[in-house]
C-alpha cells in the first residue's frame, strides 16, 4: 500500500458543505480557470496571426524579387524568365513555390465614378489557393491564354466595386497612363474581400500578357517572382539562400520588410500574451499554495498524530502534495472541457464578430495548436507540482505536542 496515497485519499474526500471542501473547490476552480483562459488566448492569438499572414501573403507572398533600379513607382523593369532561380525553382531548399508576376498602374473608370489600381497581372504559375478564400463573388479570372493579348477578365476587391458601384458581370474601362493613353475595356468576373485597407484599395487581378503587350515585353519577360517559403518560421535562412542564387541586377525583398507596422503588431500581440501568461500563472500558484496551506492547518491535528505515530515529515509533505495534484487533474478536466468547447462554438458559429475596419477579419478566429495546448496542460501541472512543495515544508516545524492539543 502506498501509505501517502491512502493518506490523501481521505484528506481529499471532506464532508461536503465542510471548509475543507469548499476551499477545495477554490482550487479547482482556479486552475481550470486559468487554463480554460490559457486555451482561448492561444486559439485566438495564433487565430489572429494566422489570418493576418494569409490576407498578407495573398498579394505579398513570403519574399518578392525584382530588378534592382532606383525606381520605387509601379513602372517596373522587366526580368527575363530563363534565369537560374525560375528555372531551378523546384529545387531550391525551403521554397515551396515560385510564380512570376508584373505591376501596372491604372484608372478604372465608369460614366460617374473613377478609381486609381494597381493591375497585377499573373499567369498560369499563379497559385490560387489562397485568393479563393477571399473570394466573394464570382470567380477567378482566366489567366495565361494563348491568345497572344491576354485575358480581358478583371478581378477586383469590394472596396472597388463599392467606389464604381459595378458589380460581377459588368464592363468598365481600365486607363493605362502613357503617351498617348491607352484603355482596356475589362469584364469584372470576381470580386474579393481582405479586410486589408492597403491592399483593397489598391490592387486588381488580371493576365500577364496585357501587361506584357501594354510595355512592349516579350512573352519572357515578367515584372518580379513572387517566392513562398516552406517555413515562414525560416524565413531568414531560405532568403539567403534565394539571394544567394540571384543575378547582381536583382533585388530581394521580405514581406516582413514590406509590410513591417503589421508584423511589429504581431510581435505585440506576442509580448502581451507572455504578460497574461505570467499573471495567470502566478495567480493559479498562489491560489493553490493559499488553498494548500489552509488544508494543512485544518489537518493539524491529523498531522500531529502522524508524527507522533512516527511518521515522517517527508511522507506527510507527499500526502499533501498527492491532495494536491488531485486537484491540479480536476482542474485541467474541467479547463480543457470549457476552453476547449468554447474554441469549438467560436470555430463552428462564429457567435463573436469582429469590425473588420480595425481588425481586418469578421470575426474572432481560432487556430487549433495542439503542441501548445498539450504544453499548456503539462506546463500547468509541472508548475504547480514545484510549486506545491514549497509550503509542505512548513509540517517539519509543526510538534506533535502543539498539535494534538491544537482546537479548531
Amino acid at each position: 500500500m502506498n501509505v501517502p496515497i491512502f493518506l490523501a485519499r481521505k484528506v481529499r474526500h471532506a464532508p461536503q458543505g465542510s471548509f475543507s471542501a469548499t476551499v477545495t473547490k477554490i482550487g479547482v476552480a482556479s486552475i481550470a480557470l486559468g487554463l480554460a483562459v490559457l486555451i482561448v488566448s492561444f486559439a485566438v492569438l495564433y487565430g489572429f496571426k494566422f489570418t493576418i499572414q494569409q490576407k498578407i501573403f495573398l498579394f505579398g507572398a513570403h519574399v518578392q524579387v525584382g530588378k534592382f533600379t532606383n525606381n520605387y513607382s509601379y513602372a517596373e523593369s522587366p526580368i527575363a524568365l530563363n534565369t537560374r532561380l525560375y528555372r531551378e525553382r523546384n529545387q531550391i531548399p525551403g521554397v515551396r513555390h515560385i510564380q512570376a508576376v508584373a505591376l501596372k498602374a491604372g484608372i478604372l473608370k465608369t460614366q460617374d465614378e473613377l478609381t486609381g489600381v494597381v493591375l497585377k497581372g499573373v499567369g498560369n504559375d499563379y497559385d490560387w489557393d489562397l485568393l479563393r478564400g477571399s473570394l466573394i463573388a464570382g470567380t477567378i479570372p482566366a489567366v495565361g491564354a494563348d491568345t497572344g493579348t491576354g485575358s480581358t477578365q478583371l478581378l477586383i476587391s469590394q472596396y472597388m466595386a463599392n467606389q464604381l458601384q459595378v458589380k460581377v458581370g459588368q464592363s468598365v474601362p481600365l486607363y493605362f497612363l502613357g503617351n498617348p493613353p491607352r484603355a482596356r475595356k475589362m469584364n469584372i468576373v470576381g470580386i474579393y474581400e481582405t479586410g486589408l485597407e492597403e491592399v483593397d484599395k489598391t490592387i486588381a487581378i488580371g493576365d500577364i500578357r496585357l501587361i506584357q503587350r501594354l510595355n512592349n515585353w516579350g512573352p519572357d519577360s515578367v515584372g518580379s517572382y513572387e517566392i513562398f517559403v516552406n517555413n515562414f518560421e525560416r524565413l531568414e535562412p531560405t532568403a539567403a539562400t534565394i539571394f544567394n542564387i540571384m543575378t547582381p541586377d536583382m533585388r530581394l525583398t521580405r514581406v516582413t520588410d514590406q509590410y513591417r507596422p503589421l508584423f511589429d503588431w504581431m510581435v505585440l500581440l506576442d509580448r502581451n500574451m507572455i504578460i497574461l501568461l505570467t499573471l495567470i500563472t502566478f495567480v493559479s500558484s498562489f491560489n493553490m499554495v493559499s488553498v494548500l496551506l489552509v488544508l494543512m492547518m485544518e489537518r493539524t491535528p491529523m498531522i500531529g498524530l502522524l508524527k507522533a505515530l512516527g511518521g515522517p515529515d517527508p511522507l506527510i509533505r507527499r500526502m499533501f502534495v498527492y491532495v494536491g495534484l488531485n486537484m491540479v487533474g480536476w482542474g485541467l478536466l474541467i479547463g480543457n472541457v470549457v476552453g476547449l468547447g468554447l474554441c469549438f462554438l467560436q470555430d463552428r458559429f462564429k457567435l463573436i464578430p469582429l469590425d473588420a475596419k480595425n481588425y481586418f477579419m469578421n470575426y474572432v478566429p481560432i487556430v487549433w495548436d495542439w503542441p501548445t495546448i498539450l504544453a499548456l496542460n503539462g506546463g500547468t501541472v509541472l508548475l504547480i507540482a514545484l510549486v506545491l512543495w514549497a509550503p509542505t515544508f512548513i509540517i517539519s516545524r509543526i510538534q506533535p505536542v502543539k498539535a494534538l492539543a491544537f482546537k479548531k
